[in-house]
């Protein structure tokens, strides 16, 4: 049987105490290592000219360089490091900012502890991770903009979502289930799973929390 590939993980965060108890919650995955941890910025910087890591877990504030600054000089020397970022707080704007300059997670620090395994393996298979309080607050935050037109880096327009698709949209990043949907809006399963296919191929995105990130990045609602 071909072994399940060791997720390779730097943690970077100018709190030991924090560091140190990531690692404690990662120690029993089987499929999770902690390749090395920094206190700064530079430092983060330094070692991945050196290693290589899987996943980065990055906190905003840091001396020397913060999370912010070690976001942009990846995303502007064009090296792709998947990325946790870490704040105390939540704030839309933030998680907005991070998004823009590269980042595929973000987990306020009082939840780390009970999401970060979920987010190291989502994020590492290719896909975004945000805690439940971090979707909600972005979905709030959105509410009562109209849906436009925009346009993608290579000239194509998406479709415009409709009004119902709209709804939707809003109902699945809060997380209600097919059936819940089809409740709240008196409508089939069937039709929800429908509304829900249509999203996913307008928005190319993959599930659930990529359809609330991909309509608040590219401001869609």
């Amino acid at each position: 049987m071909e072994n399940k590939k060791i997720i390779k993980v730097h943690i970077a965060d100018d709190h030991q105490i924090l560091i140190d108890g990531i690692e404690a919650v990662l120690k029993d995955e089987k499929n999770i290592e902690v390749a090395g941890h920094s206190l700064n910025g530079q430092d983060v910087l330094s070692w991945l000219e050196e290693n290589e890591a899987d996943v980065l877990v990055l906190d905003i504030n840091m001396p020397k360089l913060d999370g912010l600054e070690v976001l942009n000089h990846l995303y502007k020397n064009g090296i792709k490091q998947p990325t946790i970022v870490l704040s105390s707080y939540d704030d839309v704007k933030l998680v907005k900012e991070v998004l823009k300059i590269g980042a595929d997670g973000f987990l306020a620090k009082k939840c780390a502890g009970e999401n970060i395994v979920e987010a190291i393996n989502s994020v590492y298979n290719g896909d975004q991770y945000f805690s439940k309080e971090v979707q909600k607050d972005l979905v709030a935050a959105a509410v009562g903009r109209t849906v436009r037109k925009k346009v993608h880096q290579d000239g194509v327009f998406t479709s415009s979502l409709t009004d119902r698709e709209l709804q939707v949209l809003r109902l699945i990043s809060i997380e209600l289930s097919t059936k819940e949907i089809a409740e709240r809006l008196n409508i089939s399963t069937s039709t929800v799973d429908t509304y829900r296919k249509n999203l996913l191929f307008k928005t190319k995105a993959k599930n659930s929390v990529g359809l609330a990130m991909y309509a608040v990045r590219n401001k869609l609602l």
